[in-house]
């Protein structure tokens, strides 16, 4: 596919090209990488903007507006100018480079007779879907098997061999020391804009329902226990674990491998750090780190007193 600087004004008009327009693009590619029909961006943080201006074989750069040079000393380059440069690059990906999936429900997928399937749906090879509700423009890729129960939102994708609405872990000992298993009688909910990735569990409510909220992000390998409450706008990264009635605020942000005791409030816009345990309520915009989990100014004197004191 080839397009040129003005096909991006038609579809992206919030940015400012200057530059050559008549400049060719027919790839996008790492920085190491790119040719000169390649489009690349520079990183809004980058203090060497300029080095890679010059040295890039790149015609097409996306570049934030706080960087200062003269277009005249590159006339054969073009500058897409943002204020989020990534953002920018991500929306220019999408609109020209990502084919367009196509609709409709594989061959092999299972999907009980009573379920509800909106508009513009694909749904993948060996899909199974008990009795649900899914709505428009929802992307299910293959292998992934969605319980009785349980509602999806629009504009929803969830990836290979994802199991949503299966049962919690929840068992009560007899007279004999022997378990017996808590029945799961709810379901999950899943709002607009979610993106689950491969190999992810979201359990059903034991009693009530899972709820996932609008635009959460969750990453692959990621374990949701029953009762769970994601806030909008949440990011739960890779290997991380959300035990049972765990109420995560909105816009939070779980770093990879992450584990949250059961029954935890997490206020919104907090951040849980990498391999942190925590075990405690986390407070609106705080961030802990750590096993067990501390405010990360407390980590870090910990660590700061562990490395002063640790060879005496």
């Amino acid at each position: 596919m080839k397009f040129n600087i003005n096909n991006i004004i038609e579809k992206i008009p919030e940015v400012v090209i200057i530059g050559n327009i008549s400049n060719i693009i027919s790839n996008v590619s790492p920085l190491k990488d790119a040719n000169t029909e390649s489009v690349i961006w520079i990183k809004r943080t980058t203090i060497d903007a300029i080095e890679i201006i010059e040295s890039t074989k790149s015609r097409t750069i996306v570049i934030s507006d706080k960087v200062k040079f003269d277009t005249n000393e590159y006339p054969e380059k073009a500058f897409v100018v943002t204020n989020n440069p990534k953002l920018t690059f991500i929306r220019i990906l999408k609109e020209f480079f990502i084919e367009k999936r196509a609709n409709g429900i594989h061959d092999t997928a299972i999907i009980n007779n009573e379920s509800i399937i909106g508009n513009n749906c694909s749904i993948g090879p060996n899909v199974v879907i008990g009795k649900c509700k899914i709505g428009n423009n929802v992307t299910i890729h293959g292998n992934v098997f969605i319980y009785d129960n349980t509602t999806i939102g629009n504009n929803v994708t969830i990836n290979a061999n994802t199991t949503i609405g299966s049962d919690g872990y929840g068992y009560e000992r007899n007279d004999l020391g022997e378990f017996e298993e808590f029945p799961h009688v709810g379901g999950v909910i899943i709002g607009d804009n979610v993106n689950i990735g491969a190999n992810t569990a979201i359990d059903r409510g034991a009693l009530g329902n899972t709820i996932i909220g609008d635009g959460v992000k969750i990453d692959n390998l990621v374990h949701i226990a029953h009762n769970v409450e994601v806030g909008d706008h949440s990011a739960i990264i890779a290997n991380s674990m959300i035990a049972g009635s765990v109420k995560l605020g909105k816009q939070s942000w779980i770093a990879p491998s992450a584990s949250i005791l059961n029954q935890l409030t997490i206020g919104k816009e907090s951040v849980i750090g990498m391999g942190a345990v925590v075990v405690k309520n986390v407070a609106e915009k705080m961030t802990v780190a750590g096993v067990p989990a501390k405010p990360l100014k407390d980590f870090i004197k910990i660590q700061k007193f562990l490395k002063e004191n640790g060879s005496k």
